[in-house]
């Protein structure tokens, strides 16, 4: 497909290089050319100096032949303006802009189709759905969600004494007695696919897919912490913090906002005033403890500083709290942090590149597409869900009897509202649903019959 980025930020380089490795003819607009540059060196994409609202420069950018445009830079108002001028020019053309102001938000999802807009994407929104979702699982680094919630990929690392070190995967159910399949393991760095025979160490994160009403019982079994969580700490008060403390309400979960910023708190007092806000320095020890941290359920870190965030959830590990969750802005601190005890964490800008992909793949082929697509493993494999249809070979025969691919795994069947762990003897018919985890990373599953040999 042909695709224009607008705005070659962090965000955008990162959907360029998702994008373009994918195949797809990319064209990027940044008024930086020392920027885009960098981008044509690093990646096989087109580049086009200046005002990405301008309709000269989306011309120029070939807005007439294009399939979609991305708008993702800084400025919400400009990621507006270039999507309308740009449907202007092609109505035939996808849009999605990157929208992050609060008062924004609410209006432009009603107001979609006046600014000519497919998709509406806030990253810190996003973020906060994703914090809230693994606050009602203490014990989970991450949760995804497949099956119309009924399946997920949960992650969780071997820590020393866990019930899981030194365990073969074949042996893993009579531990946790309900229906689990280990789909991706992370060792020293390196995604693999484990087989039965494949032994958990110390230091391991393992992507276990279960079905969700036995998310509990797995907690439970492996001995982990399933305690409700009922206050929770966000140091912080960025727009992230803003979404998560609107959301937390809404659940009945008590929050605090600690921010060095006076000007932010007193506004942060005004929007939130069912919200304890703190003015202070989350640098200082001796104000964490004042404030209760030994007290809170769980701690989620939000400042703009990556570095900040990993210190202050080290800390708090050390202190014990239940369960603490770090926001890294940048994907690739996450191979420092491998060997770190932070608990989870979430990265807003992968999460808008995983939701975007997901999008254009669905695009690209509506036939047989991926109905979602999620990266796990720090991006070194997938997990996609696909519909059976009446092209997908193999309807109605064993799975020990078809043959997949190197490294992908099919970890979970949907019969109408029956779902199931597959073993050997599963089959799957038109109208099911199945996931599968691909960790080849070496070729792009578009199609189901993709997996096949």
């Amino acid at each position: 497909m042909n695709i224009i980025i607008a705005g070659d930020g962090k965000v955008g380089s990162m959907l360029t290089r998702q994008l373009s490795s994918e195949g797809h003819d990319v064209t990027v607009i940044d008024s930086n050319a020392e920027v885009l540059q960098q981008s044509v060196e690093r990646y096989d994409v087109i580049s086009v100096q200046g005002n990405c609202a301008s309709m000269s420069v989306l011309q120029q950018a070939g807005v007439k032949d294009a399939d979609l445009l991305i708008a993702a830079t800084n400025a919400d108002e400009v990621n507006l303006l270039c999507c309308t001028t740009a449907h202007a020019l092609n109505p035939k053309l996808h849009t999605i802009a990157r929208i992050r102001n609060p008062e924004y938000t609410e209006q432009i999802y009603r107001m979609r189709n006046i600014f000519g807009l497919s998709m509406v994407i806030n990253p810190e929104n996003q973020a906060a759905v994703e914090i809230e979702r693994l606050l009602k699982y203490p014990g989970f680094l991450r949760r995804d969600t497949f099956a119309k919630g009924r399946t997920e990929i949960v992650e969780l690392r071997v820590d020393a004494g866990s019930k899981l070190c030194n365990v073969r995967l074949m042996d893993l159910r009579s531990i946790v007695k309900c229906q689990v399949l280990v789909c991706a393991v992370l060792r020293g760095g390196q995604a693999s696919a484990p087989k039965g025979d494949f032994i958990l160490r110390e230091g391991d994160r393992i992507f276990v897919t279960a079905l969700s009403e036995n998310l509990t019982t797995l907690l439970k079994n492996l001995g982990i912490l399933t305690r409700r969580v009922r206050n929770v700490t966000l140091c912080g008060g960025g727009r992230i913090s803003y979404y998560l403390a609107k959301r937390l309400k809404k659940s009945g979960i008590t929050a605090q906002i600690i921010d060095s910023d006076y000007k932010r708190c007193v506004e942060l007092s005004e929007l939130l005033p069912d919200t304890t806000i703190i003015h202070g320095n989350i640098r200082q020890q001796d104000l964490l403890e004042e404030e209760g941290l030994t007290q809170t359920d769980a701690l989620v870190t939000l400042t703009g500083l990556d570095e900040l965030n990993m210190i202050v959830s080290l800390y708090a590990v050390s202190r014990g709290i239940p369960q603490v969750i770090t926001k890294l802005a940048h994907s690739g601190n996450r191979r420092v942090i491998d060997g770190m005890t932070l608990g989870s964490v979430v990265s807003p800008r992968e999460l808008v590149c995983s939701n975007i992909v997901r999008y254009v793949r669905a695009m690209e082929n509506q036939t047989g597409a991926a109905i979602s697509v999620h990266t796990i493993a720090d991006g070194q494999a997938e997990a996609l869900e696909f519909l059976v249809d009446e092209h997908t070979r193999y309807c109605g025969k064993p799975l020990k009897e078809i043959k997949l691919k190197p490294n992908i795994l099919l970890v979970s069947i949907s019969h109408g509202a029956a779902t199931e762990i597959p073993n050997g003897d599963s089959v799957f018919q038109k109208g099911d649903t199945v996931v599968v985890v691909d960790t080849n990373n070496r070729e792009v599953m578009k199609q189901l019959n993709d997996i096949f040999m």
